[in-house]
């Protein structure tokens, strides 16, 4: 099987298939890399053939991806809307298929996981970062929004209310030892020894009977994933909140002063939001 994602190389090797995000700097939730992780989860979907794990990780060593393209979000939605089916146009809804593919995945984070990065890693099964470099974050309600594309569902589910409500309306960054505390994520490795144990853990699952993983995933997502209708709800809220003059208004300094560039800004989001002023 040839795959060929413009934004995304890919190796497939003893049922695993390692997918490196590769969309510039930032590796933003844009069009281009929307469209090749439809691509994608369509193909687990419908004719996987022995991909039995998928390890999806960053060609950036400072973002494993920054957030959605601001610039962008009727583009990179109407891209997403083609993994679903009618009423289905939204980032979180084709993130929620992305959870249901019948493969392990699994996140491996190095650098920065904001917003719909953030959520891109929520979606997979597991998460595994670098301790030295990892840092998540939900910084929409910095802005005046609040996370659209499953992160409110996730969090609530990991963290429990309490924890939930401070990562998400604080709008700060978190780094991967706090991360793994609060339950965010599976564990923080030191950064050299995180390739060998996530391909390790990779291979073993991928070296099980199919069937019986399949089983249990499908099992446990039953139990534990969100409603289509709560993830359609947060993703209908997000839209109708980042078009409202106040958050505008803090979206349009951050641009100004380095959003969706490589820029310190971007690099302390979490830091930046908190410092608006008028």
């Amino acid at each position: 099987m040839t795959l060929a994602y413009p934004s995304i190389r890919t190796r497939h090797e003893d049922g695993v298939l390692f997918a490196t995000l590769d969309a510039g700097p930032l590796n933003l939730l844009g069009v281009d890399l929307v469209r090749d992780l439809v691509a994608l989860v369509n193909m687990l979907h419908t004719d996987p053939g022995d991909m039995r794990v998928v390890v999806i990780d960053s060609a950036s060593p400072d973002y494993f991806s920054a957030h959605v393209d601001l610039s962008a979000v009727p583009q990179y939605t109407a891209e997403a809307a083609k993994a679903g089916g009618p009423g289905d146009a939204s980032l979180g809804m084709f993130l929620h298929r992305l959870a249901r593919v019948p493969a392990i995945t699994i996140a491996k984070v190095r650098g920065r996981a904001r917003g719909g990065g953030n959520e891109l890693a929520l979606a997979c099964d597991m998460i595994f970062a670098s301790r030295e470099s990892a840092v998540f974050g939900q910084f929409e309600s910095g802005t005046g929004a609040l996370p659209g594309a499953g992160g409110i569902q996730h969090l609530a589910r990991r963290l429990g209310r309490t924890r939930a409500i401070e990562a998400i309306t604080t709008a700060d960054d978190f780094d991967a030892d706090l991360a793994e505390r609060y339950g965010w994520i599976n564990r923080a490795l030191p950064d050299a020894e995180l390739d060998g144990f996530v391909e390790r853990l990779a291979k073993r699952i991928a070296g099980f009977p199919p069937e019986g993983v399949k089983a249990a995933k499908r099992a446990i997502n039953d139990l534990t994933l969100a409603e289509p209708a709560h993830v359609r709800s947060d993703a209908a809220t997000f839209q109708s909140l980042i078009t409202l003059p106040e958050t505008r208004e803090r979206l349009d300094y951050l641009a100004a002063h380095g959003l969706q560039d490589p820029s310190d800004l971007e690099r302390d989001l979490g830091k930046a939001v908190g410092e608006f002023r008028r």
